[in-house]
């Protein structure tokens, strides 16, 4: 009797530590949403005027709109309008942002009068903190021209433009 009656009260404590082995808890679920990362261009790359000397050379210009030569170019007297391309992003305020610049060489710039002259654009650089201090930000893109030995005069241009993309960190 005394073993049943054990038993009995070992099943009773044991189904008892089982009820009051489970507890719950209760946990919110939030979002924030933030203001979307937007850019837009404000102004187009321009390398300006370039003389070629029958040789192979480069123009690069640099985001300060400060050009340098390598090779067969020179920079007349008259320089056109030299400019780097410039850009504002917007955002969510003290946010930090990724910079992605088009790769070498896959920017072509034509003339329909120069068939097989074209010249690639490389070497993209920017002068951007990548920080949108108060939520808006402007920089800008500079690159490298490669010029062709006996490049033809002419207007050169990439009517389809060139991408720039920014994405929250």
């Amino acid at each position: 009797m005394k073993k049943i009656t054990l038993l009995a009260i070992l099943a009773i404590a044991a189904f008892s530590n089982n009820a009051n082995a489970q507890s719950t808890a209760s946990a919110t679920a939030t979002a924030t949403i933030v203001k979307p990362i937007a850019i837009t261009k404000t102004l187009d790359m321009n390398f300006g005027h370039i003389a070629t000397n029958g040789t192979v050379g480069t123009v690069v210009l640099a985001p300060d709109n400060v050009r340098s030569l390598r090779g067969g170019v020179t920079l007349p007297a008259t320089k056109g309008t030299v400019e780097a391309a410039k850009f504002t992003v917007t955002g969510e305020g003290a946010y930090t942002y990724a910079l992605t610049l088009p790769a070498d060489d896959t920017i072509t710039i034509t003339n329909a009068s120069a068939v097989g002259k074209d010249m690639k654009v490389s070497t993209f650089t920017s002068n951007s903190t990548k920080t949108l201090a108060s939520g808006t930000a402007t920089f800008s893109v500079g690159a490298t021209l490669n010029l062709n030995a006996s490049q033809p005069a002419g207007v050169y241009t990439n009517s389809a433009g060139f991408n720039v993309i920014v994405n929250y960190n």
